[in-house]
């Protein structure tokens, strides 16, 4: 026998290449974040502010919601009760209007990212157990919109928002009076935009998902206790101690599931942040566009950065956090990158339909830009009655 020791098979470069490729695809906003935030430290070299410049607050709460949504979709929380409402609905029309307004309220509880996470899968099996997937690129790009749009009117139903709450300590209140209009008109867009699918009847069997009672009941709790640490009923560090204790013990997966990928680009969107602010050049630029419109300025700002990096960046130099809010919030339409959402929905899309990468922007681009012009409009006109 040949008892010949081998050296252990390293992997080929085309394969390190492939795997660095993936991960690029799949943490584009991450890499960016990265990126600028190395770029800007070597111009402002590290030193005691950078302390100053992360919102503790934020990164909890965002972290203990994201948490307890991980530990619900684990039970097929969601899913159960999405499939319990499509299943009723009877036709493509109602069963798009399902989809799209379960996206939309999910938005407002459990963030837009993590709604769409939930809900696309929902919409493909939808589609694809029913033979609709013709139809697959307009429902998830309404539900892309409606997790966007949808989550404006609440403090933690986008990252964006959750930031700019606590940065200027906004009364709740205050928070949604601002969003209440541009909200109930996307509501209206988009339900105008469902509305145009046609009535085919549609059947679907559900999976008998049954939720383990116990479980359901202790994490719901514990779903809202995170809502109290955001609306500031309950100190923000409890979070801490209370969601990764419950969780080591009854669902460690939920742990490990969480986006700490987004956890670390608001963590490198910061140090830029902070860093762009101690650039004197800089400061004076943005001071001067801003003076002519917070709207505009921080909605076209989405466009080239998204809108969490631009809510960050802008809340440096204006403390105008009303036009701010709204133009971070309805800046999530338009371009691909103008939210993470989106990168989101077109990576769920081209997992179903690779090589329609054509097809499904150039549609993407179509109805977002109009829903984009629409409400950019109307927020202006809101802001000259203020």
């Amino acid at each position: 026998m040949n008892h010949t020791l081998r050296a252990p098979r390293l992997p080929s470069l085309p394969r390190i290449g492939q795997g660095i490729l993936s991960f690029l695809r799949k943490n584009t906003v991450l890499c960016i974040a990265v990126l600028l935030a190395l770029v800007t430290s070597v111009i402002v070299p590290p030193d005691l502010t950078y302390l100053t410049y992360f919102d503790t607050r934020t990164l909890t709460c965002l972290f203990c919601t994201l948490a307890m949504v991980c530990a619900l979709r684990n039970i097929r929380f969601f899913t159960c009760i999405a499939e319990k409402i499509v299943a009723v609905t009877g036709n493509l029309r109602r069963s798009v209007l399902a989809l799209v307004y379960i996206t939309f309220i999910g938005s407002m509880l459990i963030a837009n990212d993590m709604a769409l996470l939930t809900f696309l899968p929902l919409g493909y099996i939808v589609l694809h157990t029913t033979g609709k997937e013709q139809h697959m690129a307009y429902v998830f790009i309404l539900q892309n919109i409606a997790a966007n749009l949808g989550g404006m009117l609440t403090p933690f139903g986008n990252p964006q928002n959750l930031y700019l709450y606590s940065r200027f300590a906004i009364p709740t209140a205050d928070f949604m009076g601002v969003m209440i209009a541009p909200f109930l008109l996307a509501v209206t867009l988009i339900t105008v935009c469902c509305l145009l699918f046609p009535k085919e009847k549609l059947t679907i069997a559900e999976s008998g998902i049954v939720l383990p009672k116990g479980r359901t009941v202790i994490y719901l709790i514990l779903f809202a206790f995170s809502i109290a640490i955001v609306f500031r009923a309950l100190p923000y560090w409890t979070g801490l101690i209370v969601i990764p204790a419950a969780l080591l013990f009854m669902d460690r997966k939920a742990l490990t599931a969480v986006d700490y990928p987004l956890l670390f680009t608001f963590v490198c969107f910061f140090i830029f942040s902070g860093n762009m602010a101690r650039i004197p050049a800089v400061e004076q630029f943005m001071e001067a566009l801003l003076d002519k419109s917070v709207l505009v300025v921080s909605t076209l700002s989405c466009q080239f950065i998204s809108n969490v990096p631009s809510a960050i960046l802008l809340s440096r130099f204006t403390e105008n956090w009303q036009e701010l809010l709204l133009g971070v919030n309805i800046g999530g339409a338009g371009t691909i990158i103008a939210s993470l959402a989106s990168l989101i929905t077109f990576r769920e899309y081209m997992s179903h339909n690779p090589g329609k990468a054509g097809y499904y922007m150039g549609r993407f681009s179509a109805i977002n830009f109009a829903f984009l012009g629409i409400l950019l409009g109307f927020c202006m006109m809101l802001v000259k009655l203020w």
